[in-house]
């Protein structure tokens, strides 16, 4: 039976992902799920699973690195929200991606490869120990990856962060001041945003909000809810590793959930 592990810090889009493969590929056994690098490499170590799911985005050690450290001991398959992040060499077969949402049809072919590439792997596998796999294309695998790294932090270099925020209306478009933003709450594709002049819905998700906000100011404090920390007065633990947080000036009371609980304990 093959085995695999994904690594995403986001839990929502874990069990998605594990809820997908588990239609498209019931035989394959999910034995892990790593929140961050270091635990995905950790996981690893532990179980060697035969493909490894990366989110290219992970806090402490991003999915390349975490690659890089696995190298040929499994099929690996980045999943990122984007897709420009060096597409065409995952295309070339040394590795696969997913696009976040997870589409089923691209999940589909991604699964048969998979399974092609594992037949492929035990039809030539004599002399291996059983429940190991045998090196899969290392001279080809680690130049990739190096190019990845390198386009990675490419394209982490600091970078100007989102000044005003477009909320459009049947009759204007309102531009809002970034610095006078509270919190933001979404709703699937929608977003509210509460600023210091009132509130507007914009079609715009919090993953794409949180990736062009400042993070010494903004900080996502659950799967959907970004905070201005400027605007916090203050932080109550709750139950179960939860916590809520209260604003100045305002009666909302906004949670946080046990995954970025870890914002609070840093500072």
């Amino acid at each position: 039976m093959p085995t695999a592990l994904i690594a995403d810090d986001e839990p929502l889009l874990r069990e998605q992902l594990a809820a997908q493969l588990e239609r498209a590929w019931p035989e394959l056994a999910l034995v892990a799920q790593a929140r961050h690098g270091r635990e995905a490499v950790e996981l690893f170590e532990q179980h060697r699973p035969d493909v490894v799911f990366l989110d290219v985005h992970m806090p402490g050690c991003n999915g390349v690195e975490v690659a890089q450290a696995v190298g040929s001991r499994a099929l690996i398959v980045f999943v990122t929200a984007y897709e420009q992040y060096a597409v065409q060499a995952f295309e070339r077969g040394a590795l696969d991606y997913l696009v976040k949402p997870f589409d089923a049809p691209r999940l589909a072919a991604t699964v048969q490869r998979l399974q092609q590439r594992l037949a492929s792997s035990s039809a030539g596998g004599s002399g291996v120990a059983e429940g190991q796999l045998p090196a899969r294309g290392d001279a080809a695998l680690h130049p990739l990856l190096d190019r990845l790294a390198a386009e990675l932090k490419l394209r982490s270099e600091p970078r100007r962060h989102l000044q005003w925020i477009k909320a459009s209306t049947a009759q204007a478009v309102r531009l809002i001041p970034v610095d006078e933003v509270i919190f933001l709450r979404s709703d699937e594709k929608y977003t509210l945003v509460v600023w210091q002049g009132g509130e507007a819905v914009i079609r715009r998700t919090i993953r794409e909000l949180a990736e062009e906000l400042d993070p010494d100011h903004f900080v996502q404090i659950h799967r959907s809810v970004i905070v201005n920390l400027r605007c916090v007065s203050q932080v109550v633990r709750g139950a179960n590793e939860t916590a809520d947080v209260h604003l100045r000036g305002r009666p909302e009371v906004l949670p946080v959930s046990r995954s970025y609980l870890h914002v609070f304990r840093q500072m």
